[in-house]
């Protein structure tokens, strides 16, 4: 069964917030897409460093991976952890093991995490 982590969500959460490297307003000039233009509202921002849910999108990672200056594979590795998962052989090169670097190989505690975790072990 898959590993599934809010991956995307903490990548943002690292590097944007209060105290951290961007402010939400200063990380939605610089988070642009370099395709089409889009650029996430300074509210998505936040609601994604929070944690809430939000709709990932190929604009939204192409942004995000602008704006923390990151391969888009990588990105796209993290929205891929957050909506479907990764086995363990799956993380251990390429993109996604750049990635589980870039956030650090330690369970992440955020609500969607731990209901993973509940679940799991219901199953137990």
């Amino acid at each position: 069964m898959p590993e599934q982590r809010d991956a995307l969500t903490e990548l943002v959460a690292a590097h944007v917030g209060s105290g951290k490297r961007w402010s939400t307003r200063a990380f939605a000039e610089i988070a642009v897409d370099p395709v089409s233009g889009w650029s996430p509202s300074k509210s998505l921002v936040a609601k994604i460093a929070a944690g809430q849910t939000y709709d990932i999108t190929p604009e939204l990672v192409s942004a995000l991976a602008i704006g923390l200056g990151l391969d888009r594979e990588v990105v796209a590795s993290a929205a891929h952890f957050q909506v479907i998962g990764y086995t363990a052989s799956e993380l251990e090169g390429g993109a996604p093991a750049t990635l589980i670097h870039e956030i650090g190989n330690r369970p992440a505690d955020t609500p969607k995490s731990r209901s993973v975790a509940e679940r799991w072990a219901a199953e137990e």
